[in-house]
């Protein structure tokens, strides 16, 4: 006699769920190679750029 439906539910959940497993895992490694090919930045990334001390004024054109 055949499978009953739910059993091919079930299977079909738990071949969905393997494959979602495999898809996040994929991504965790190649977001784990993206961030070790990034450049180090000393210091606070907000902050680059920016220059100490008195500032222009941006009323006086």
């Amino acid at each position: 006699m055949g499978r009953s439906p739910t059993t091919q539910a079930k299977r079909q959940r738990e071949l969905n769920l393997s494959e979602r497993a495999r898809d996040k895992a994929a991504a965790r490694t190649e977001r784990k190679l993206e961030k070790a090919s990034r450049p180090e930045i000393d210091g606070d990334p907000d902050l680059v750029g920016i220059v100490a001390g008195p500032q222009p004024n941006p009323l006086d054109d």
